[in-house]
């Protein structure tokens, strides 16, 4: 198993459940006053779900290629399926 499939998925749910709650939270000045206004939840989580869908892209990538030089017809997700 390669190493970005658990880190990327990792990062894309921690990140959307970030982001999530920047929006929800959005309307709330009182929250974000320490970081000058920032909806510092808002932009850290759109960050990390931005990292984990780039690792999981390198994984997918990864794999597609391993598949295609060892002449597998499969997708190279490990379905076993030949698409």
């Amino acid at each position: 198993m390669d190493i970005r499939n658990p880190i990327g998925l990792m990062f894309l749910i921690l990140g959307l459940l970030m982001a999530g709650w920047g929006l929800i939270t959005n309307d709330n000045a009182e929250m974000y006053a320490k970081s000058a206004g920032t909806n510092i939840n808002l932009w850290w989580g759109l960050l990390m779900a931005a990292f984990g869908a780039f690792m999981l892209g390198l994984a997918i990538c990864a794999a597609r290629k391993k598949a295609a030089a060892s002449g597998d017809k499969s997708c190279g997700s490990g379905c076993g399926c030949s698409k």
